[in-house]
C-alpha cells in the first residue's frame, strides 16, 4: 500500500500520534496533516511533550479510521520551528485560526492495515 492512496482519508481524519521517552509512551489526536510523497506534513499547534519526545527518540506511529478501514503508519520524524516546513504549516488553511509553533515531518517507513 502506498501512502498516496491513503492520501485523501488522511487529509480528512483525526489521527492519533504515538511518541515515547525513556520508554513512557505519550499520545495525542492531531488533525492539521497533510501527504507529500513519502512524507507526513504535521502541525504543532499546541503540543510540548510529543515535541521533546521526538527530540529524544524519532520513531513514531500514527492510526487512523477511514472508509477502506484502520491502517497504522509508522516512521522517523523530524520537527522544525523554521524554515521549509514551518512555513508550509503556517500557511494551511487549516491553521489560519492558530499560531503554528512548529512542523512535524514523518517519514513514512511502514503501512499496516488494521485488522
Amino acid at each position: 500500500m502506498k501512502l498516496a492512496n491513503l492520501k485523501k482519508y488522511i487529509e480528512k481524519s483525526i489521527l492519533s500520534l504515538a511518541t515515547s521517552k525513556n520508554n513512557k509512551p505519550h499520545q495525542i489526536a492531531v488533525s492539521a496533516v497533510k501527504v507529500l510523497g513519502d512524507n507526513l506534513i504535521i502541525t504543532n499547534n499546541f503540543m510540548q511533550e510529543t515535541k521533546r519526545n521526538i527530540a529524544s527518540n524519532n520513531k513514531v506511529s500514527l492510526i487512523f479510521w477511514g472508509n477502506k478501514g484502520g491502517y497504522e503508519l509508522r516512521g522517523n520524524a523530524k520537527y522544525f520551528s523554521s524554515g521549509k516546513w514551518f512555513n508550509f504549516v503556517k500557511n494551511m488553511g487549516e491553521n489560519k485560526n492558530f499560531n503554528p509553533k512548529g512542523a512535524i515531518v514523518v517519514k513514512i517507513k511502514q503501512i499496516k492495515k488494521s485488522k
